[in-house]
């Protein structure tokens, strides 16, 4: 159970779209989403007719014949988030930021400069709608948990403060979707239990969710569906990856397609890894397969999405951080996984990440000696080189923008119109 409400969550609402809108204030009012083949993000009016991220743009215009298609400002999108984050550390130095346009904050230390938390909640919605021109929903409440699903129930535009005392009655009425962690395929297999409102879930026995959702994920749930939530906020984190995806509806697999969207994401990411000035030894694909129309899964927007995504992973001799080994071991992966699932013959999504992160200041040159791994260690010759011309593509790009220079598989695809900040729109409970 939470203590006293001081944790703060703020959601800018629809960001990407409300940002189109901000820009363009002749698409006020009207359904819109930003992006083509897959929808990347919808605004309010777009979602009051199941329009939602992820959805591939046909079914979107068949849900909302209205729908207007936009392009993406992303430099946009980051300095307005980034301002928005400026405000909320007015208030507090305690600002956790979980995504782009999203972020935890504890006001605990602020009460005696600016009121309540209900009254900072307030003047921080009231100032980025001044200064900024967005929109932001806040959830106040005693834990990060309770706080999120605040915000939700706000949305859109709205503030919502659970008091010390009511968050069993506020919480449990609500439906499970909103929890944290419950996505379609948790919340298809909890409804086949009866379970659908969040007190439903927290009278459930503990060995029947973890038989039904596995022992971490039963244990889990079981506790945030009782409020209790011992995480307390951490600002300035380091990430444990760095990872990058590509959304693009339903595509035939070609060997083209993969190594073009591959590359992209590789470049993505190894270019993000090398300004942090890390590297790392773990490399994850994701796949997801487009739905199979003879399911008849149906999403609550009506749609068929029955996700079906598969990872494969490999952990290398030395951490990396260089394009072309990063896409040549990433390719590896992605063929290794579609040859185990010989049966599908389109993708709709592909990841790429690096983990196991580490410094990387210094180069440790190595000598050859005739190894089957040389190839995909820096120290090497080979490896070396290849660092070498990355950095100067590093500084190419830096004075003179990212579409100066660079690999001829990415400068000449058609990937890579999407950057890394869309890749949690994406994401789907698997």
């Amino acid at each position: 159970m939470s203590g006293a409400a001081n944790i703060l969550h703020a959601d800018l609402d629809a960001f990407y779209a409300s940002v189109e809108q901000l820009l363009d204030p002749s698409l006020v009012g009207r359904p819109i989403a930003v992006g083509g083949g897959v929808v990347l993000a919808a605004s309010y009016e777009a979602k009051e007719f199941g329009v939602s991220g992820g959805m591939s743009g046909w079914r979107a215009k068949q849900l909302c014949p209205k729908l207007q298609f936009v392009g993406g400002h992303f430099r946009e999108y980051q300095r307005l988030a980034d301002q928005v984050m400026a405000v909320f550390e007015d208030f507090t130095p305690v600002v956790e930021r979980i995504s782009i346009d999203e972020a935890f904050l504890n006001v605990a230390g602020a009460v005696r400069l600016f009121g309540s938390p209900a009254t900072i909640a307030q003047a921080i919605r009231q100032r980025v709608r001044d200064e900024i021109g967005l929109p932001v929903s806040v959830g106040v409440a005693g834990t990060k948990h309770l706080a999120k699903i605040a915000s939700q129930v706000a949305k859109p535009d709205g503030l919502v403060v659970v008091e010390p005392g009511d968050e069993l009655a506020f919480l449990h009425p609500l439906p499970v979707g909103l929890m944290w962690g419950v996505g379609p395929v948790t919340r298809a297999r909890l409804a086949e239990q009866g379970v659908r409102t969040i007190g439903q879930l927290a009278e459930l026995p503990g060995t029947s969710l973890e038989h039904l959702l596995g022992h971490a994920a039963g244990r889990k749930l079981g506790a945030l569906a009782v409020d209790h939530d011992p995480r307390a906020l951490v600002s300035g984190v380091r990430a444990k990856s760095v990872g990058a995806q590509s959304a693009f509806g339903r595509r035939d697999v070609t060997p083209e397609l993969i190594r073009a969207v591959v590359g992209h994401l590789s470049d993505r990411v190894a270019s993000r890894l090398r300004a942090k000035q890390r590297a790392g030894r773990t490399v994850t694909v994701r796949i997801r397969f487009p739905p199979r129309r003879d399911r008849g899964a149906r999403s609550s927007g009506g749609d068929d999405w029955a996700m079906r995504s598969i990872t494969r992973s490999v952990t290398l001799p030395a951490p990396i951080a260089t394009t072309l080994t990063l896409a040549e071991v990433a390719e590896q992966l992605v063929h290794a996984g579609l040859a185990d699932h010989p049966g599908e013959s389109q993708l709709s999504l592909l990841a790429v990440s690096v983990s196991g992160l580490t410094q990387a200041r210094v180069l440790q040159l190595e000598m050859t000696m005739g190894l089957a791994d040389e190839p995909l260690r820096p120290g090497t010759p080979a490896g070396a080189a290849r660092r070498a011309v990355d950095h100067q593509m590093d500084a190419v790009r830096t004075r003179f923008g990212r579409s100066a220079v660079g690999y001829t598989s990415t400068v000449f695809s058609a990937v890579g119109q999407v950057p890394d900040e869309f890749r949690e729109l994406a994401e789907h409970d698997g």
